[in-house]
């Protein structure tokens, strides 16, 4: 990986939105009660901690989020300090090319999952819960490999765009009033498809300077034509096209642990950038995480933009069997049209009570009262209905999750990949968690974290700052260098010459 050298910056949490106390509290984590069964559970039951997980766009970060990697018991095995030789793999279990070497780009395509056997690391969840308290930052902790989920954060990001014909689409639309509702259906429509196990687990926490790149292909939105379609040479993927969908991600800060991203479609002229920042907090028998940053819809022909923040992630039941949920309200703003959208995503109540419940409303500039009413599940099927007589009010389908198709994104070969590419950075990790050779993953991790350390040490001691390459610091914000609102601003002036 390439040793550039920028700013570290630190983002303040953001006081318009739920405060992280305020919400992280639950019928699940605020009783003594809770922590006295905490005890009893971890003396009879061996099961294990699958906290920290990602759901849709949102990563339940854990401990070590913040992208130290800390040599722990786990961090560096017995085996790999003492030169003892890794495993060879077992070709039942991978995916092997007719040379004999392992197909990684089948590994990380192939999204079964492998259902660890939990009962094998009770005595993993005593000493890692034995390292924490009520409320601490798990970026103290180091999780163990085994809750790994076999892929990068930076590529988690990119389910936001499962359903990249939502997306485009905002860009279709006549009246503002009309792009607000769908700029709410796409986003509402993203997190559903992020989850990749039966079990709560955790993506890898990005290296500071990884990247990850993608696109998608539309064809049931064609634009343009063969001649047309060139490739976007100063896009954020240049060997993709301009009938395309493309998608690049970049770890920009080490502390706090800064994730941005982008995503483009060069012919619908819209583009979406984001930052996220997430802090993590031991809950007693849950993990909560306070997503902070956030994401920006452009519309370049318009110059209009919509504001999106992000909901918090909760892993709960991580005694028995983890599983993810989303809370807090997250709004959706347009400075320009004055649109706005207030959601909240609703936390599952102690006793009864859905999980993966929204309730939300949309608002015409300036109005005290909604003119659109959302609820229903992110997971499932959401509905909504109009309160200014426009419509008849009833609810009617706004957007059902499981009966709209996901377009696979396309990522080129690992064996083309530079080496601080994602899928290349942690393709050993990935063999490992496939084949549930645990010390083979852990092993692998390890060599991933120490190459990391050194780095930073040589920084360190040369006085070098690190530079990102596609995104930079302005005030508390990331920002892609050459968005598409810039490129065809320029563009344009230059054919007026």
């Amino acid at each position: 990986m390439q040793t550039k050298h920028t700013n570290t910056r630190t983002l303040s949490e953001h006081t318009g939105r739920l405060s992280v106390d305020e919400h992280y509290a639950s019928a699940e984590d605020s009783t003594t009660a809770s922590l006295k069964k905490q005890d009893s559970l971890l003396s009879s039951n061996t099961t294990s901690i699958s906290a920290g997980a990602a759901h849709g766009g949102v990563a339940l970060v854990g401990a070590g989020s913040d992208g130290a990697a800390r040599a722990t018991p786990y961090e560096a095995p017995a085996s790999l300090a003492s030169g003892v030789p890794r495993k060879s793999y077992d070709s039942k279990a991978l995916p092997i090319r007719t040379d004999g070497s392992l197909d990684y780009d089948a590994l990380y395509e192939d999204e079964s999952d492998n259902d660890l056997s939990m009962e094998s690391h009770g005595s993993v969840v005593t000493h890692l819960l034995s390292q924490v308290k009520i409320g601490m930052d798990l970026t103290k902790v180091v999780l163990p490999t085994f809750i790994l989920e076999r892929r990068s954060l930076l590529e988690m990001y990119a389910d936001y765009f499962a359903h990249p014909d939502l997306f485009l689409r905002i860009a279709d639309l006549k009246e503002p009033r009309e792009r607000m509702i769908q700029v709410v259906r796409w986003y509402l429509s993203a997190y559903h498809a992020g989850r990749k196990s039966s079990v709560a687990k955790k993506p890898y926490n990005p290296i500071l300077g990884e990247i990850f790149q993608c696109h998608w292909d539309i064809p049931e939105m064609p634009t343009g034509d063969d001649t047309s379609n060139v490739e976007v040479k100063d896009g954020p993927v240049p060997w993709c096209r301009r009938d395309q969908l493309t998608f690049i991600a970049e770890q920009v800060s080490h502390h706090p642990p800064i994730s941005a991203f982008y995503a483009e479609h060069h012919n619908k002229k819209i583009s979406f950038a984001a930052h996220v920042w997430t802090k993590s907090k031991f809950l007693g028998l849950s993990i909560g995480v306070h997503n902070i940053g956030q994401g920006t819809v452009t519309l370049c022909d318009l110059n209009e933009e919509y504001i999106v923040t992000f909901p918090n992630g909760y892993g709960r039941s991580i005694l028995t069997i983890p599983w993810i949920e989303l809370g807090g309200t997250i709004t959706i703003t347009s400075p320009q049209t004055g649109y706005r959208a207030d959601i909240d995503f609703i936390t599952k109540p102690f006793y009864g009570g859905k999980k993966n419940r929204i309730q939300g409303e949309i608002y015409g500039p300036n109005d005290k009262k909604s003119f659109v009413s959302i609820a229903g599940e992110w997971s499932g099927l959401m509905e909504y209905k109009f309160n200014d007589g426009s419509k008849p009010s009833k609810f009617e389908t706004f957007v059902d999750v499981n009966s709209i198709p996901i377009f696979k994104k396309k990522v080129r070969p690992v064996a083309d990949q530079d080496d601080n590419e994602s899928r290349k950075v942690w393709r050993e990790v990935t063999a490992g968690l496939k084949m549930n050779d645990i010390e083979k993953a852990t092993n692998a991790k390890f060599q991933v974290e120490q190459k990391q350390r050194e780095e930073a040490k040589e920084r360190k001691e040369t006085f070098g700052e690190w530079e990102t390459k596609y995104f930079k610091g302005v005030g508390e914000s990331w920002i892609y260098t050459t968005p598409l609102l810039h490129r065809l601003t320029l563009e344009k002036r230059d054919s007026k010459r």
